[in-house]
């Protein structure tokens, strides 16, 4: 993908404007910076990250994705994700549920369970294509590293600013705890025709703490609160696109934002391409109870909300496992099935 020339994201399409976060400056602990940090996760939950440092590694991470892509379906299929509410694995099109009338999706992705990626050549949770062993070394361990490195910066500069114990967040993420944070590899077709039928993954909010995105071509998509109109998110080269997920909600009693989003074809000629992408998923240990953590500032925040609406009763392994099954088309039930799979802010938006 380096070097090629991508159709241009057009200039006459909805877009919002998300801030562009210096990741150094974080790093730095400077305080504008984190201010505008805050500002970004309090407002809508997604923002551009510059100078995070991972171009090799999310170069090399494409090369993976078109290898293991590329190998026919029945090899693909040895290693299906399945319909248990595991998410580690392949993922072909058409498995999960993009609305609640069952329309499947629309893309095919790969899911590298990060406590498989750090144990490897050991076998945590699964195997996975011929491609990602191949490529251990030299592409997935090294761009979980980076993407463990920019969460790590962030909820950091994040747990201070909630007023939260030095080390709470990090407790949550211990590397040493069995997680559900992955990398995925994903490709959705080219020339699609935006329809109900051909959303590549419906609306939804995140199920983690963080995502760490890279894609070279349009299609993400946010619905910004107060504006009834899907907006999307213009890929700009050498940056990442974060957003928070509904843990994070969960553990600020509301005050971060798990902002509710979708994936869509490519606008106009960019719609022409296959759209590759890349994400990695920072989730809370299997065994973290999500609820609201203990500051003055959440403490504040959960007596405003309504009664119980942060307290789930689950730990995040639950959480993660329930929604994932209740995405699988073969799971379904009824509307009942997708709208327990969609989020903390999940409404139906079209």
């Amino acid at each position: 993908m380096p070097g090629t020339v991508l159709p241009p994201f057009p200039d006459d399409v909805p877009t919002v404007p998300l801030l562009i976060i210096d990741f150094e400056l974080v790093k730095q602990g400077d305080a504008q910076e984190i201010d505008r940090l805050w500002k970004a996760a309090t407002e809508l939950g997604f923002w551009y990250l510059k100078n995070h440092g991972a171009e090799a590694e999310v170069n090399a991470m494409f090369d993976l994705s078109r290898e293991a892509m590329a190998l026919p379906l029945d090899e693909k299929m040895k290693f299906e994700q399945g319909d248990d509410g595991v998410s580690f694995g392949y993922k072909m099109k058409g498995g999960y549920a993009t609305d609640e009338t069952g329309a499947p999706d629309n893309a095919e992705f790969l899911n590298i369970a990060q406590d498989d990626t750090l144990a490897y050549p050991a076998v945590v949770h699964r195997t996975y294509p011929a491609p990602v062993g191949a490529r251990m070394d030299s592409a997935v361990r090294p761009f979980a590293l980076k993407a463990i490195e920019v969460s790590n910066v962030l909820l950091g500069a994040l747990n201070a600013r909630l007023g939260l114990p030095e080390g709470t967040l990090a407790a949550a993420h211990k590397l040493e705890e069995h997680s559900g944070s992955e990398t995925r590899c994903i490709r959705n077709p080219k020339n699609q025709v935006v329809t109900s039928d051909k959303v590549a993954l419906g609306a939804h909010t995140d199920f983690g703490s963080l995502s760490f995105l890279h894609n070279r071509l349009g299609g993400l998509q946010v619905f910004p609160p107060g504006v009834e109109e899907w907006k999307y998110v213009k890929p700009i080269p050498g940056h990442a696109v974060c957003n928070l997920g509904d843990a994070m909600t969960i553990f600020s009693g509301g005050i971060l934002r798990s902002n509710l989003h979708r994936v869509v074809p490519p606008p106009k000629e960019q719609g022409t391409l296959d759209r590759w992408s890349l994400v990695h998923f920072t989730r809370p240990g299997y065994s973290v109870v999500l609820k609201p953590l203990d500051s003055a500032l959440i403490a504040d925040a959960v007596v405003k909300a309504p009664e119980g609406k942060y307290e789930t009763g689950s730990t995040a392994g639950e959480w993660f496992g329930r929604r994932i099954a209740n995405m699988r088309l073969n799971n379904r039930k009824g509307p009942e099935t997708w709208h327990a799979s969609r989020g903390t802010e999940h409404r139906e938006v079209y």
